[in-house]
C-alpha cells in the first residue's frame, strides 16, 4: 500500500512541474463588469509583456495621486455639510439681462469657467480612475504598494468619516437662480462605474480588508437607493437621451456590485425595448443629439454609454448589441451611422468643437471586439483610436497599435 501511495505521489508531482493543463488551478475571475473579467483572468495567469508594461506605466503615474475629498471645496452646500457632492452647470451663464445676473442662462456647447471653481467632479473622477488604474496593477503584478494606495484612496474619498463624500447628488449641476441641484447632475458620478471596478480587482489583496469591502458595500447601497428613488435620480432615470443611457450604467453596474441582478436585467431590458428604439431613426442618427451644438460628440457620447452598458449586462445573458426585432435600429445602426464622419470627411450637422472625431473610439473599439467585424477595426485606424490597458482588457480581441 506504502508502494502504491509513493508511486502516485511521484506521478503527480511529474504531472505537475510538466505543467499538465487538467492539474493547473484556473486563476478566479475578479468581480468587474465594465473589464471583460475572463480576459483578466487570463492575462493574470498568462501574462502579456506588452500589456504588463502598459499597466505598470498607469500603476506607477496613479502612485502619485494623493488621498482626495471633496470636503476642501470652498463653496457650502444647501445642506451646510461639505460632505455632499456639489457642481455648477456646465452650460448656463450669467445673465446679461439683469443687474445681478440671475437666472443664470443657458448656452449649450460653452462651458462656463465658473465650474471649475468646485473641483468635486474632478476629484471624483480621479478617485475612481486611480484606483482602477492601481487596481489592476496589482491584480496582475501582485505589487502590493499599488493595493495599499488604492485603499488609501478609496477610504478617504468614500469611508474615513472627516473625508467621504455623503451617498448623493443632490446639489449636482445646479443652475445659479433656478434650483440647488438637478436630475442632469447625476451624469457627474458615471465614474462610479469605474471605481466599482477598481474594487472588484482589489479582493484578495492584504491592504484591501473585509471590513473595507463591507463598508464601501453599505456607501454605494446607500448611494444606490437615492439613484433609485430621489427625485432627482428618477428624473435622470427618465431622459431619454444620453444622460438616461448613462443613468442605466451608473444604476447596473451597483446593481451587479450589490448583487442585484435581477435589478440590473431589469435596467437592460428597459433600455433594449424602450429606450434605444426611441434613440435612434432608420439611418442610426440619434435625434435626441442632433439638437445639440456638438452633435457627432454626443452622438459618440451616447454610444459610449450604451456600449459599456452591453459589457456590464452581458452576464446575465441580455445582449444589447441585437436589436429587440430584427430590422429595429440599435447601437450598430447608430455605430454604422458615424463611420463615414472621419477627420477628412465633415460631420454634416452642428459641431461646434472640432476635431473630437475620436470620441467614437471607445464605442467603436467595444464594437470591434465585440462583432469581430473587419469595418470596425479599419475604422479604429481612420479614427485614431489609440489603445490602453484598460481598452485592451474591456475588449479583449481588439488589436493593439
Amino acid at each position: 500500500m506504502n508502494k502504491l501511495l509513493c508511486m502516485r505521489f511521484t506521478a503527480c508531482v511529474v504531472l505537475f512541474v510538466l505543467g499538465v493543463p487538467a492539474l493547473v488551478a484556473q486563476a478566479p475571475k475578479p468581480r468587474v463588469f465594465l473589464i471583460d473579467a475572463s480576459a483578466l483572468a487570463h492575462e493574470k495567469q498568462h501574462p502579456n509583456a506588452d500589456l504588463l508594461k502598459l499597466v505598470r506605466k498607469d500603476a506607477d503615474a496613479a502612485l502619485q495621486t494623493p488621498p482626495l475629498t471633496i470636503t476642501v471645496k470652498t463653496k457650502t452646500p444647501p445642506s451646510g455639510d461639505k460632505h455632499d457632492y456639489m457642481s455648477m452647470a456646465r452650460y448656463w451663464w450669467p445673465n446679461p439681462d439683469t443687474k445681478d445676473h440671475l437666472p443664470y442662462v443657458r448656452h449649450d456647447g460653452l462651458s462656463n469657467p465658473e465650474i471649475k471653481g468646485i473641483t468635486d467632479h474632478e476629484l471624483l473622477d480621479r478617485v475612481a480612475g486611480s484606483s482602477r488604474a492601481l487596481a489592476l496593477g496589482w491584480y496582475l503584478t501582485g505589487d502590493e504598494r499599488y493595493a495599499a494606495h488604492a485603499t488609501l484612496l478609496l477610504r478617504t474619498f468614500f469611508l474615513d468619516k472627516a473625508t467621504a463624500m455623503n451617498p448623493n447628488l443632490e446639489f449636482a449641476q445646479y443652475v445659479a437662480g433656478v434650483n440647488t441641484g438637478r436630475g442632469t447632475g447625476v451624469l457627474d458620478a458615471r465614474g462610479l462605474s469605474i471605481a466599482v471596478d477598481a474594487v472588484g480587482m482589489l479582493a484578495g489583496s492584504k491592504s484591501w480588508t473585509p471590513e473595507d469591502q463591507a463598508a464601501l458595500q453599505h456607501w454605494f447601497g446607500e448611494y444606490y437607493t437615492w439613484l433609485t428613488t430621489s427625485t432627482n435620480g428618477k428624473e435622470e432615470a427618465a431622459a431619454a437621451n444620453n444622460h438616461g443611457s448613462w443613468y442605466a450604467v451608473q444604476a447596473a453596474s451597483i446593481a451587479m456590485f450589490l448583487g442585484k441582478t435581477d435589478d440590473a436585467q431589469k435596467i437592460a431590458e428597459r433600455l433594449r425595448d424602450q429606450r434605444i428604439p426611441s434613440q435612434f431613426d432608420a439611418q442610426g442618427m440619434q435625434k435626441y443629439e442632433l439638437v445639440r451644438t456638438n452633435s457627432f460628440s454626443y452622438s459618440a457620447f451616447n454610444l459610449d454609454a450604451l456600449t459599456n452598458l452591453a459589457a456590464i449586462v452581458a452576464p446575465t445573458g441580455i445582449d444589447l448589441y441585437k436589436p429587440v426585432k430584427p430590422g429595429t435600429p440599435g447601437i450598430l445602426t447608430g455605430v454604422d451611422a458615424l463611420l463615414p464622419y472621419d477627420a477628412q470627411h465633415p460631420w454634416p450637422h452642428d459641431q461646434i468643437s472640432k476635431g473630437k472625431e475620436d470620441s467614437l473610439c471607445p464605442a467603436l473599439i467595444r464594437t470591434a471586439a465585440h462583432t469581430q467585424d473587419a469595418k470596425y477595426t479599419e475604422a479604429e485606424r481612420r479614427f485614431d483610436c489609440k489603445q490602453t490597458a484598460v481598452t485592451l482588457l474591456e475588449s479583449p480581441n481588439a488589436p493593439t497599435n
